[in-house]
């Protein structure tokens, strides 16, 4: 296994992969939420669908898949998962970007952040650890790409302070903005003067 550095790469197998974000859980811990980014040659996704995270499990080739979490009370340390598929990955796809969003707080807070890419049968690959992390909400922590025919893996560790949803527009994701409230009609103030005597 490779331990890398922030910018380095490597060729990593044209085949099925499982990659891992892990980090130490704990009291006063944010929780740490993964999603995959499938792009095309001008680095954005094609709709909404190349965004794989909790919420919407499997791409629609089935090339990528959110996997769920692992690790427990009795378990220090904690892992959300992806799998995927990179020999199948359609040929319009020319990355595939591997981030995170931190739920109630900052990556900074998070101890002992790290990436892992290892085979099915879980021989280690890669593995990239995040030691930079401050105010950051959202994090790319790494980035699959073709190259001469293959495949390589990059070790990116860029931080988004503007959290998913700034994130998620970089890369051609429509981010739904709240819609803003709308003001209610001031009612008209109670008539409650007693009516002038008509004078003629």
């Amino acid at each position: 296994m490779t331990q890398m550095t922030k910018g380095a790469n490597l060729p990593v197998p044209a085949d099925r992969l499982q990659v891992a974000v892990t980090w130490q859980h704990g009291p006063g811990v944010p929780g740490v939420d993964v999603s995959a980014l499938l792009l095309d040659p001008s680095g954005r996704v094609r709709t909404d669908a190349d965004l794989v995270f909790y919420n919407h499990r499997e791409h629609p080739s089935g090339t990528v898949r959110h996997l769920g979490k692992s690790g427990g009370p009795q378990d220090p340390t904690a892992a959300d998962w992806l799998q995927l598929d990179l020999h199948a990955v359609e040929p319009g796809i020319e990355r595939i970007v591997v981030a995170a969003s931190a739920d109630g707080g900052a990556f900074g807070q998070i101890p002992r952040l790290d990436i892992w890419v290892s085979l099915p049968d879980g021989r280690p690959v890669a593995a990239f650890a995040i030691g930079d992390a401050t105010a950051e909400t959202a994090f790319v922590f790494g980035e699959f790409y073709r190259r001469a025919g293959g495949w390589k893996f990059r070790a990116v560790g860029q931080g988004y302070a503007t959290g998913l949803a700034g994130l998620a527009t970089d890369f051609g994701i429509a981010v739904e903005q709240a819609p803003a409230p709308v003001p209610l009609p001031v009612p008209p103030a109670p008539f409650d003067s007693p009516v002038a005597p008509f004078h003629s």
